[in-house]
């Protein structure tokens, strides 16, 4: 397979259905793929210290970001065989229940599918400059940590 260009990743603000649901539609007309798999992350309402998370307000250092997920994509792209492959992350407030995560992966079969998707995602995690602020009704906030 030949390097894939950088593609932008970052989405201001939360990630829309329609933008999801555009997204699979384009998919339709081609017909080699047999299989797609998407993860969505949602901003949950967890209780930190007593007090409800409203939003998360995501930042990175975009350049760096960029590279990182162009790297953890090519690796995707080497190891899964994948036709298509496409990644997006909120930067800003997302609200609680939005979406702020959309990975979305094709291929002629199942299988390698669903394998993709749990490496890119927890590659992300690991990897992704990405930051998370958790914001409280309050006006408070706390620095995300990721977990399992």
């Amino acid at each position: 397979m030949t390097k894939k260009s950088k593609k932008t990743v970052f989405i201001n603000g939360a990630i829309s259905p329609q933008f999801i649901a555009d997204s699979i539609a384009k998919h339709q007309r081609k017909t080699t793929i047999g299989a797609h798999q998407i993860f969505l992350g949602q901003v949950r309402a967890d209780v930190i210290e007593g007090k409800a998370v409203v939003a998360i307000d995501y930042s990175a250092y975009e350049a760096m970001a960029e590279t990182v997920f162009h790297e953890i994509r090519e690796s995707a792209f080497e190891n899964y065989g994948l036709t298509c492959l496409h990644i997006y992350h909120s930067l800003g407030i997302v609200k609680t229940g939005k979406i702020c995560l959309f990975v979305f992966v094709s291929a002629p079969r199942r299988k390698v599918v669903f394998e993709a998707i749990e490496f890119l995602v927890e590659a992300i995690k690991e990897k992704a400059p990405v930051f998370g602020k958790e914001l409280f009704a309050d006006d408070t906030y706390a620095w995300k940590k990721n977990t399992l």
